[in-house]
């Protein structure tokens, strides 16, 4: 991605032919007021020409009820100086647990009821685990929710290599768009992200701050000194120079701000292969990556 100038209105294409926005605010862990908050001063700061246009949620998260309350508010609002309408703005939700063809279903039936918004535009998998049956009926109530106009695009997450091999072997009716997996210059998932991108598999980082437990690294202070960003910015530039689309997660509206502003300034390639080089397998949260 290094040369393309990248802001808040920059989209990636998936392998539906569909697009969606390269950098998506992340709601894991809030809920109320403080989601409330969070998607609205998203949707509404101005760096460069535009603000957030994409929220990352899930059933796991119990606030998508939340994001499509403040999402739709905002729509109809004075801070709307665009004119935005519900098609702009990117929804993302993920299936809890993979469990019968028929729980997916009507699971996803009360997404799309409880965010509000009509439809979802990306569903997720949340994770491979389940087993191989489990995760395949499930993808097929996916593919039958975007036949059916509820999901506009599906995808994976914390899909490992051979979760991917298995639906693609599967003959599946709709590819996989996105396969969104923990990612950051401390836990690089090189295996994982190049075959997704030899298969049209749009990478989603999550954790891309590595939940900040790395923010005061000696490579990482320095080399935002060196490009007179935080080193936040470093990360969230250093995920959309690989081409992922990174999902900075944030409820202060200070640092919602900051985590978005990065388009200017470019990471050069020996400074990429430093931060690439900084990979310990850090796993901030869950690791389903290997699961049966």
């Amino acid at each position: 991605m290094a040369g393309k100038p990248i802001t808040l209105g920059s989209r990636i294409k998936l392998a539906n032919g569909q697009s969606m926005p390269q950098i998506h605010l992340g709601v894991y862990m809030t809920s109320g007021v403080e989601t409330i908050n969070a998607v609205k001063w998203a949707l509404e700061v101005k760096i460069k020409v535009a603000g957030y246009r994409a929220i990352d949620s899930a059933q796991m998260y119990h606030n998508e009820r939340e994001v499509g309350s403040s999402i739709l508010r905002f729509i109809a609002s004075p801070g709307n100086t665009s004119s935005l309408r519900r098609e702009d703005i990117h929804f993302t939700s993920k299936l809890a647990s993979n469990t019968s063809y028929n729980a997916a279903r009507k699971s996803i039936k009360e997404s799309v009821k409880q965010s509000g918004l009509g439809y979802i535009d990306l569903f997720l998998l949340h994770s491979p685990y389940g087993g191989k049956t489990k995760r395949l009926e499930c993808w097929k109530a996916v593919e039958d929710a975007v036949e059916d106009g509820e999901v506009k695009t599906g995808g994976v997450s914390n899909f490992g290599v051979k979760h991917l091999q298995e639906l693609l072997a599967s003959n599946p009716r709709l590819h996989p768009a996105v396969n969104q997996i923990e990612v950051h210059p401390f836990n690089t998932r090189t295996e994982i992200t190049s075959f997704c991108q030899e298969h049209n598999i749009v990478v989603e980082a999550y954790a891309p701050l590595a939940r900040a437990k790395k923010l005061e690294d000696p490579s990482m202070t320095s080399l935002s000194k060196k490009y007179s960003c935080t080193p936040a910015q470093l990360m969230v530039r250093w995920s959309l120079q690989h081409g992922f689309v990174p999902l900075p997660k944030s409820v202060s509206k200070s640092r919602i701000i900051a985590n978005g502003a990065v388009g200017g300034f470019e990471i050069d390639g020996a400074d990429m292969k430093t931060m690439d080089g900084l990979d310990e397998y850090l796993v901030t949260d869950w690791d389903p990556v290997d699961c049966d």
